[in-house]
């Protein structure tokens, strides 16, 4: 019997993070508590900018888009924030950025392949493919196992399971 596999890969649907972005901006313009600030969500080539009058008031927009995101099923481990999360002023305004992680890396791949070594059955076999990571075993049972390994572990990444066969 040929072996079964899935790959383990972290990719993010661009356009359901257009339409979360579109949504968080349509709630900024509309928000009394944003009116008069100069509040704004918008891209930057591939960054997402927020920018406001007062550091409270970028956190509040990035909440906002949080909530979004979380709503339309986007992971916000996807989202990697720039200076930690903290607006920087600049000029009159501050700022903050936030970057969509897309693929795994090298250094989370190789934890996520030794969580699979260390803690998954030992019939199942894991290699790195560029930025995804293909798993196969002769029983799909442990390749379940597998993927509940992975959902319960505490990984900086947001995973998906694909090309299940």
């Amino acid at each position: 019997m040929a072996d079964s596999s899935f790959d383990v890969v972290s990719k993010v649907d661009k356009q359901e993070v257009d339409n979360a972005m579109n949504q968080a901006s349509k709630e900024i313009g509309t928000r009394y508590d944003f009116r008069n600030v100069g509040a704004s969500c918008e891209w930057s080539g591939e960054t997402i900018v927020m920018k406001a009058n007062t550091a409270e008031r970028v956190l509040a927009i990035l909440d906002v888009l949080q909530t979004k995101l979380v709503r339309r099923g986007v992971s916000l481990k996807s989202l990697d924030m720039s200076d930690d999360g903290e607006p920087k002023l600049s000029g009159k305004e501050y700022r903050l950025s936030a970057t969509l992680k897309d693929g795994i890396s090298q250094e989370d791949a190789k934890k996520i392949n030794k969580l699979i070594r260390d803690e998954g059955p030992k019939s199942v076999k894991s290699r790195i493919e560029g930025d995804e990571l293909r798993v196969s075993s002769k029983s799909r049972d442990d390749l379940q196992e597998v993927q509940q390994l992975l959902k319960g572990a505490d990984l900086d990444v947001a995973l998906q399971f694909t090309n299940y066969r």
